[in-house]
């Protein structure tokens, strides 16, 4: 995993979107956000959800590292089923994900104890669960963004660019059988010679078709302007599809 991040929080919430802020380089080895979903109410404690819980969490730490990307439900019809999802990015090596997913279950059982559903991003997985079925179905309630605290020089040049890349990206993840896609574009004449290149991806749940891979990362580079506008760096995340670009390499490949 990478080094540790200095994380500096500057947090709005308009409507359902948190916003959050950074300043250096590194990788976060925490947790980036979570949200806890009180929709199906609580469970109790030795509960038969808290059971199927339990074991939705291990069968998906065990079966997601190997492709990165694994859906499971726990649990008969009729008596308090768990559904989750969890994701790993798609440069992740399979043992960083595990490692990932071991710690963002532990940490999402902790900051959201008894909750029904609750999600959790790190740099290198998602994780998510529900009391009921979610998959296929897009998710536009959880989205937070993260943006650099460093402005760039030519900020209608760099986001002319930044758009590009993404949408170029975006189209390449959603035929892309992982829906992820990874690339860099040449900044080009207007920026400093420390910041010649542009670093991008974008990467959907696999559980979505292609068509609302497309979609949901199209709406997410359509909030460049209220997250990143002019920032060196920026994510939107959402629970189904997130986009991150960096003026530096960031990711393991």
């Amino acid at each position: 995993m990478s080094s540790s991040i200095t994380i500096l929080l500057c947090v709005s919430v308009a409507g359902l979107v948190v916003q959050t802020c950074y300043g250096t380089t590194a990788e976060a080895t925490g947790p980036l956000f979570h949200f806890c979903s009180n929709s199906g109410g609580n469970f109790t404690a030795h509960s038969a959800f808290e059971s199927n819980l339990k074991t939705l969490i291990n069968s998906l730490i065990y079966k997601t590292p190997p492709t990165g990307f694994a859906v499971s439900t726990i649990g008969q019809p009729q008596s308090q089923q768990a559904y989750g999802l969890a994701l790993c990015r798609g440069d992740a090596s399979p043992q960083d994900c595990k490692t990932c997913l071991s710690e963002a279950t532990k940490e999402l059982r902790s900051r959201c104890q008894y909750n029904t559903g609750a999600i959790i991003w790190y740099d290198y997985c998602e994780f998510k669960y529900l009391d009921t079925d979610f998959f296929g179905q897009v998710d536009n309630t959880n989205k937070f963004y993260m943006w650099n605290l460093n402005n760039v020089t030519d900020t209608a040049a760099f986001n002319h660019k930044t758009k590009e890349l993404l949408s170029q990206l975006a189209l390449e993840a959603s035929t892309n059988p992982k829906l992820y896609a990874a690339g860099e574009m040449k900044l080009g004449v207007g920026e400093s010679n420390d910041n010649k290149m542009l670093y991008g991806l974008t990467q959907c749940t696999r559980d979505v078709s292609s068509v609302d891979c497309k979609k949901c990362l199209d709406e997410a580079i359509s909030e460049l302007p209220n997250c990143c506008d002019g920032k060196q760096g920026g994510r939107v995340v959402g629970g189904s599809c997130n986009f991150r670009y960096e003026i530096y390499p960031f990711l393991n490949n």
